[in-house]
């Protein structure tokens, strides 16, 4: 029996290298003034912004959950990343952050340079979206323990926010005006249904072109999610203090997502109607025969975020979201709610 190497035995030290080579232009692109080392270190450095009074650092971590099994099926690799960074960045954003940094963490069975190229520039794409600096992260190669071709993800991002500016929803107040912002689609949530509706039930192929989405049922379901980030940053701008709340509307939809940024008595009243739901709902709907309460707490539904806002101040937030280039519906306003259920607490009218 011969002499047994690392490479031997599935790990490519030499393949690792060279991701790391091709890694690090991309994360030069995301770099900002704080960065002091990024990529290719033990750790990543970063100063916080100066001017700031009483900086507090925000922090999130999430994945992509098993949207990468589409990503699989379909092998197309450069938009889950941007997902990874979404689902990180508009997290922190709810507390009125700018993000600064992000690390990512890849892991995989055996490493493909193409496919984990792809994923890191997409990874590096959201994070020139959000603003942000790509600082760092880690790559494993675990053989035997992911199915061939396969990886996950993971991410983590922090951000910075003046104490006085972090929004905790305690300036909730019943007449507030609650906005919604429109998503890209299904963003990163929900896909366990979203699979088995449509690709196990309804046995539709993700390069299937269908008339009611316009597209391909693969690059419906695979669009990014929006990174509101900057949008964000402009929105708290506009009328100092009018933002009270923000709601990033993940996995447990608008009644599952809302209420944790809101005082306990209080909830909120939404005319359903008034917001434009993206076909793709729909066709996950018809196609699983799901129930509408069974949809609305497990999809955004077409409201990737809500803010809750002064009412004097309302129009003004919403015309600084639409002038970042979102698509932002009056969808409701503030309501008391004493001792009702937590996902009660949402009402659809």
């Amino acid at each position: 029996m011969g002499k047994l190497s690392y490479r031997d035995a599935g790990v490519d030290i030499d393949a690792g290298d060279a991701l790391v080579d091709r890694i690090k232009p991309l994360a030069a692109r995301t770099r900002i003034p704080e960065v002091l080392a990024g990529v290719g270190g033990f750790a990543g450095l970063c100063s916080l912004p100066s001017g700031l009074v009483d900086p507090i650092l925000v922090s999130g971590t999430d994945g992509v959950g098993t949207k990468l099994k589409l990503a699989f099926l379909a092998d197309v690799h450069d938009t889950v990343g941007i997902d990874l960074v979404a689902m990180c960045v508009n997290d922190i954003v709810t507390s009125g952050a700018r993000p600064l940094f992000f690390l990512d963490y890849f892991a995989t069975g055996k490493l493909d340079l193409d496919r984990a190229t792809a994923v890191i520039k997409g990874i590096a794409a959201g994070c020139e979206q959000a603003g942000c600096a790509l600082l760092g992260g880690e790559t494993a190669e675990l053989p035997g323990f992911y199915a061939d071709g396969e990886y996950d993800l993971a991410g983590f991002a922090v951000g910075v926010v003046e104490r006085a500016k972090i929004l905790d929803g305690k300036s909730v107040r019943v007449g507030d005006v609650v906005l919604g912002v429109a998503s890209s689609g299904i963003h990163s949530n929900g896909y366990s249904l979203v699979r088995k509706a449509l690709l196990e039930r309804a046995g539709l192929s993700l390069d299937a072109h269908l008339a009611e989405l316009g597209e391909t049922l693969g690059a419906a379901l695979l669009r990014p999610t929006k990174i509101y980030a900057k949008s964000v940053q402009a929105a708290l701008a506009a009328v100092p203090g009018a933002v009270h709340a923000l709601s990033h509307i993940t996995g447990g939809g608008l009644p599952g997502n809302v209420p944790r940024v809101l005082p306990d008595d209080l909830g909120i009243s939404i005319d359903a109607n008034a917001w434009a739901r993206p076909a793709i709902f729909d066709l996950v709907q018809r196609a699983g025969d799901v129930d509408e309460d069974e949809m609305r707490r497990t999809f955004n539904l077409g409201l990737g975020l809500v803010g809750v806002v002064a009412k004097e101040h309302a129009d003004a937030v919403r015309a600084a979201f639409v002038a970042a280039g979102e698509t932002v519906s009056v969808i409701g306003e503030v309501i008391a709610t004493p001792g009702a259920e937590f996902e009660a607490r949402v009402r659809f009218a």
